[in-house]
């Protein structure tokens, strides 16, 4: 399949980030690339910030994805992961706006409940479903790299390719590409 539309999900971490890119297609999806970077534990937090742009800076430039979704940050107990978590979102998200990607934000239930029909799924069944949906065996990858596949097929439901031909505005960078005038100057 060539010439589809091609989405980079992601699911932001500072341990492990996860990144799949999909191509889709009139009737189907394909799955373009697959992949956890394992950060090290041992690294500064924004040595491992800057590994994260230059990965996805690569996966974007070496795939050239149109559009990015990325799992939203839920809320947790422990203040300082959730600021780590949002850091690591925040350089994925600069990095797709870099490369001219419109970014779509999808949280954890929305994603599970898009994919397996039930928000409260665990990340076994929405890979189970992933797998049965896609045709691949979920058993020997990571949770991580699942959980990026879940995203951006949740953003393939979300946002049908057929929605972005019949003029509907996909994003706000969308809408300042078709407006430049309305963007205010310093």
């Amino acid at each position: 399949m060539t010439g589809g539309r091609r989405i980079l999900g992601v699911d932001p971490g500072t341990n492990r980030l996860g990144y799949a890119i999909i191509e889709e297609g009139k009737s189907s999806v394909q799955i373009i690339g697959l992949q956890v970077l394992q950060l090290r534990c041992g690294d500064p937090h924004f040595a491992r910030l800057e590994t994260i742009r230059k990965k996805l800076l690569e996966v974007c430039r070496s795939y050239r994805p149109q559009e990015m979704a990325v799992e939203a940050p839920f809320y947790g107990k422990n203040v300082q992961s959730m600021l780590k978590l949002g850091r690591a979102q925040g350089v994925a998200i600069t990095v797709a706006l870099s490369e001219g990607l419109p970014v779509f934000e999808y949280a954890p239930r929305k994603i599970k409940h898009a994919i397996t029909g039930n928000g409260n799924a665990g990340k076994q069944q929405l890979a189970r479903t992933l797998g049965q949906l896609l045709n691949f065996s979920p058993d020997d990858l990571p949770t991580d790299a699942t959980d990026a596949l879940g995203v951006a097929l949740c953003h393939c439901f979300q946002q049908p390719a057929a929605q972005q031909r019949n003029g509907r505005l996909k994003s706000w960078h969308d809408f300042l590409r078709r407006h430049p005038e309305r963007l205010l100057q310093p």
